[in-house]
């Protein structure tokens, strides 16, 4: 049972003894292992998240700008020069 147990275990872990090697790859897309490339990645981020939000911001002042009604009849006692009664 022992000796069975034995072998089952070093066929499960002889990936990584026999090689030599990390199992472990560094893989060059991760933005971990490159600063300049985290840098710019999160320095395009920050730019295009602000300059999407400030355009957000304009464009809706823009739908909901003030629109000058001529048509609305002011009460007149509350007229800049009042008149009353």
């Amino acid at each position: 049972m022992l000796a069975k147990n034995y072998i089952l275990f070093h066929m499960q872990h002889s990936n990584t003894s026999y090689t030599g090697q990390d199992a472990d790859l560094d893989n060059p897309a991760d933005i971990e292992l490159n600063k300049p490339s985290k840098s710019r990645f999160l320095f395009l981020l920050f730019f295009f998240g602000f300059f999407i939000f400030a355009w957000a911001g304009c464009y809706n002042l823009y739908e909901h700008k003030f629109k000058k009604n001529d048509d609305v009849v002011a009460p007149d006692n509350t007229l800049y020069d009042p008149k009353y009664k």
